[in-house]
Formats: C-alpha cells, structure tokens, sequence
C-alpha cells in the first residue's frame, strides 16, 4: 500500500512518509532505550509538547508502538515498540553509526552501543544467504513496480 504521492514506488518513501518527519524518529530512540513516558520524551527529544504528541499518535496508528497505562491517577500512558518499531532498531543504529563517522570525532561520540557478547557494536549490512558484507558496487536494483526501471518510468 503506497503511502506517499511519490511518482516512483519506494518503499523508502513510504517508510519515510511515517518516520522522516521531525522528532519521529528520536521518538523512536528514546522509547528502545526504554524512555517511553510522556515527560520522559519531551525532556530527552526537546520537542514541542503539542508536536510530539501528534508523533506519538501517529506512530501509534501506524503500529510502531502500542500506548498502556502505568497510572491510572491521574491516568498516564507510557509507550513502548511493537515489533515493526523494533525492526527499525538496526536502521537508528545505522544512522548512529553515521553520524559518528561522518559528524563527530571518536571522542565526541555521545553513545556507544553494547552488544550482549560485551563489545561495542558496529552496524554492519551482510547478505542474509552467504553473509557477506553488502558495498555499493555488489548490489544490482530490480524494480518489481510495473512501468518502471532503474532509471525511471519505462518509455510508453
């Protein structure tokens, strides 16, 4: 089901069209390190009250996290990932991973990840069939959208 008005049918635009608005995807950081109160997430994203709780629904529609009551007075919720919020967990780790290469220097970094074997984990994209590592020049795209090639609409 495509979810934007895109003309090429992505999956990276629909993703986007839920998680790519501002404070989505913070939201998402902050409720997998465990971070899912209301106040909890305005003090650690910084967001508008009003914006982030328009996020919050909209995740929430969207089945990334499922809202429960941790207080019923006054009547508090707190949320927390569905799995499809979980599945997004390697895609803030990658991101991370970039922006401490590319933004920051290697004491700047202001989170490291551990993995559970206890070293700190480097994303890493490996081919799921022969496990090896996936560089740009190894991938070749294969649009499934009928009417469509690499290069854009095919000729009519």
């Amino acid at each position: 089901m495509a979810a934007t008005k895109d003309p090429r049918p992505c999956s990276i635009a629909d993703t986007l069209a839920l998680v790519g608005e501002k404070y989505s995807l913070l939201v998402l950081r902050e409720v997998c390190l465990g971070n899912g109160r209301f106040d909890q997430l305005v003090r650690n994203i910084g967001a508008p009250r009003d914006i982030l709780a328009t996020r919050l629904r909209r995740l929430v529609d969207a089945g990334m996290l499922k809202k429960t009551v941790y207080s019923e007075r006054p009547q508090r919720f707190e949320y927390r990932p569905t799995e499809a919020g979980l599945e997004l967990e390697p895609v803030l780790m990658t991101l991370m991973a970039w922006g401490d290469r590319h933004l920051r220097k290697d004491d700047d970094r202001p989170m490291v990840i551990e993995h559970i074997c206890g070293n700190e984990l480097i994303p890493l994209v490996t081919c799921s069939v022969c496990g090896e590592e996936v560089h740009h020049e190894d991938l070749t795209a294969h649009p499934q959208a009928p009417g469509w090639t690499v290069k854009g609409p095919a000729a009519a």
